[in-house]
């Protein structure tokens, strides 16, 4: 008799009639429990491969087994080749670890469009070094693709174009050490380029990595300086090992990403201001990116927190936004308004003639 990974029975034998009645029923009785083990063990493998940390109770419990059975099948994954960590203890659990080969990963329909996209679009992103990875890995993947899948990446190919990202690039394998850090909750060590070019070497619990246009950003606790700080992951020179572990913090991808966008953009500012528009705060924030404060100032007026690298682009800025203002601070940021005011008034005055 010959057993295959499929549930078929194929007989070699002269007396099939004489066993057909106590073999094949038992055998047949047993197929159910076959396919609920293999469909438990795929269930488990994505559980494991969703989240870092998990317990055997937590497992049992997702799963409506035993802890016993968690166990079992825990060996029976480790003999596929996954490396599962087990910790001991009462508040022991499990989690894949990192093996000498890469096992097989599972995928829901929604998961392969996401990837297949990002592969398709990684010219584009700011990384450098992956092109040629990319495309290897999205052969393998349309090679194994269904249609109903690959008919929705080509129509997303075919409506969309990539414009390839200009400035700074990152290492993929400088965000590899950042995500890595990340997912482990260990701390990291770097060294860091700030935008005067002056070098430090930093040690930071990494929450996030942020991107904004073709930009990487980390968004970090600061060890030293006891809050959060923002890095451009292009000036970051990781130095492993990471750790020790820490507690990560309970900040939102929205929280993390409207972090980044006021940080970054008030980062550069050389020259700051507070005016009051004569216009609800409502209508003036849509008007403003996310780094400007506005603040609400009665029912029809705000204040807004603003900068720029000169008074003169400041005072172009303010006047886009179609609305009597005061200025509040500094005071020589009228002189700024006067002169464009002058210069406005001049080429008016040249066009009536």
């Amino acid at each position: 008799m010959i057993w295959n990974g499929w549930g078929a029975v194929v007989v070699i034998s002269a007396t099939l009639e004489a066993i057909e009645e106590d073999f094949v029923p038992r055998l047949l009785a047993d197929l159910p429990i076959v396919w609920q083990t293999s469909t438990r063990l795929l269930q488990l493998l994505a559980m494991l491969q969703a989240r870092r940390d998990w317990s055997g109770h937590d497992l049992a419990s997702r799963l409506a087994v035993s802890t016993r059975t968690i166990r079992t099948d825990i060996e029976r994954l480790r003999g596929l080749g996954y490396p599962v960590d087990a910790t001991p203890g009462v508040g022991g659990g499990y989690r894949l670890g990192h093996g000498t080969t890469m096992p097989p990963l599972l995928l829901d329909d929604e998961e392969v469009v996401a990837v297949a996209v990002g592969l398709r679009t990684t010219a584009g992103s700011g990384v450098t070094g992956i092109e040629a990875a990319s495309l290897r890995a999205l052969v393998k993947l349309e090679q194994l693709m269904p249609s109903r899948l690959r008919h929705r990446i080509d129509a997303l190919r075919t409506a969309t174009v990539s414009v390839p990202g200009i400035g700074p690039t990152v290492d993929s394998e400088v965000l590899g050490a950042i995500a890595g850090a990340i997912r482990a909750s260990e701390r990291l060590h770097f060294g860091y380029i700030d935008y005067t070019g002056n070098q430090t070497v930093r040690t930071a619990e990494p929450e996030r990595l942020v991107v904004w246009g073709s930009r990487w950003y980390l968004l970090a606790w600061d060890v030293d300086r006891d809050d959060w700080r923002i890095f451009r992951a292009d000036r970051i020179t990781p130095k492993p090992p990471t750790g020790p572990r820490f507690k990560p913090r309970t900040l939102t991808d929205d929280e993390a990403a409207g972090y980044v966008q006021r940080s970054v953009g008030t980062a550069t500012w050389q020259y700051r201001a507070r005016i009051r528009i004569h216009a609800p705060g409502d209508q003036t924030r849509a008007l403003l990116p996310p780094a400007v404060s506005v603040l609400e100032d009665g029912p029809d007026h705000c204040i807004i927190e603003v900068g720029s690298d000169t008074p003169h682009q400041l005072a172009l800025y303010v006047g886009l936004l179609d609305a009597d203002f005061e200025i509040l601070d500094p005071p020589e940021l009228a002189e700024a308004f006067v002169r464009l005011a002058e210069r406005y008034q001049r080429a008016a005055q040249a066009f009536g003639k």
